[in-house]
């Protein structure tokens, strides 16, 4: 996965892939992830990364920045900050397969992971399983 993302570009410009209007009977959602795939990916707001996360959507763009946002807000939320769990819940419930494919964003997600207190019951599990699933060494 590119470490390093041009939050300029839309996924269509950085997969280099356009995808087709979705048909005219399709959900919201469907809907929502062909407009935002058009979007520049740094204007993404934290709901809509995990919407598109949580699809399997631009994994390889969008994961670092997601990542990102749950390490800079990792502080303040031990710190007694609030904390918004569908953006972690997106990322930590990908398969393991895409954490061993970047073991360096793992190490990445693990750390900021590992600052959160007080994680809601809703996932905590999640978050549990993500750490167990880890490779050795991560």
């Amino acid at each position: 996965m590119p470490q390093s993302v041009d939050r300029t570009k839309s996924l269509e410009q950085l997969e280099g892939q356009r995808w087709p209007d979705p048909p005219a009977e399709t959900t919201s959602l469907v809907r929502t992830v062909h407009e935002w795939r058009r979007r520049p990916v740094g204007t993404l707001e934290p709901h809509e990364l995990a919407r598109m996360i949580g699809q399997d959507v631009g994994l390889p763009w969008l994961l670092p920045l997601a990542v990102e946002i749950l390490r800079e807000k990792a502080p303040a939320q031990a710190a007694g900050g609030f904390y918004d769990d569908d953006l972690l819940y997106a990322v930590v419930t990908r398969s393991p397969g895409v954490w061993a494919a970047d073991p360096e964003l793992a190490r990445e997600l693990k750390a900021a992971v590992s600052m959160l207190t007080n994680l809601s019951r809703y996932v905590r599990p999640e978050v549990d399983a993500f750490l167990a699933a880890l490779p050795d060494g991560v």
